[in-house]
């Protein structure tokens, strides 16, 4: 029960890393909402979470609209009187060769996985800067620290993402505010979206495209959704209340070389 009482908001926690972190967290006695674009994957996952005695709500939101965000907040404070914990998961990730990438795709990335963490960043402090303790959790990428020739949009998203993190959590701390606000960073993960990344990218075939990026990570294997969600947790709980600013790495040594 390490986040026992708490209510935690997970953008795009209808699927994969959003999916394992809506789980962590009801099993340790938060309250979740699952926020996604899909109402049906959020629904099905709330309802498995609460047939196992657990608290979790499934909400539709799209994390580029701005109103949306508003309304949200707005609808978790009239229900449950506290939001403790945001989880800014929802992103995308599109491969595409360096000159093909359209004007479009570009804006598309950096709308869901940059301004939707600005949008939802800035209404998690307005009604968190009265808590005790707060934790704003933006899901970045190792993609934030190196470049990646294939998917120009998305390492400069999460590279966004990564330093406006750190702008936030200065924001805070000068502000006598009880917030903390960190950023993750995953390597490798075996999701739906990377699963489908792969299938559908026209560089190589996808067998060779996993060989290839298996061969790049020190541990040989891809991580799973749990070992994000277990870094999120930490950075959930009042365990982790002297980080802030700060960036947690879950790669298998991606980024060690």
């Amino acid at each position: 029960m390490r986040i026992k009482n708490k209510v935690a908001l997970v953008t795009g926690g209808g699927s994969g890393i959003g999916e394992a972190i809506c789980e962590r967290f009801a099993e340790e006695g938060a309250t979740v909402i699952v926020s996604d674009i899909n109402l049906d994957s959020a629904k099905s996952l709330a309802n498995k979470i609460t047939s196992k005695g657990f608290n979790a709500k499934a909400i539709l939101q799209d994390v580029t609209i701005e109103s949306r965000w508003i309304e949200v907040v707005s609808e978790i404070i009239e229900q449950y009187g506290q939001l403790d914990v945001l989880v800014n998961n929802a992103g995308i990730g599109i491969l595409e060769p360096f000159e093909d990438v359209s004007l479009e795709n570009w804006h598309k990335t950096l709308e869901v996985n940059m301004d939707s963490v600005f949008l939802g960043t800035r209404e998690a402090i307005k009604v968190m800067k009265s808590n005790k303790q707060a934790s704003i959790i933006n899901i970045s990428s190792v993609a934030a620290m190196i470049g990646i020739s294939i998917n120009a949009a998305y390492t400069a998203s999460k590279g966004g993402v990564r330093t406006f993190t750190k702008s936030a959590a200065l924001h805070c701390a000068e502000s006598n505010y009880n917030i903390r606000v960190n950023s993750l960073h995953p390597g490798y993960i075996e999701t739906p979206m990377v699963r489908k990344g792969v299938a559908s990218q026209k560089f190589m075939p996808p067998e060779e495209l996993k060989a290839v990026m298996l061969a790049t990570i020190p541990t040989g294997v891809m991580g799973k959704p749990i070992d994000v969600a277990n870094a999120a947790l930490y950075l959930a709980s009042d365990e982790s209340a002297y980080m802030t600013g700060s960036e947690l790495v879950i790669d298998g040594g991606f980024t060690a070389r």
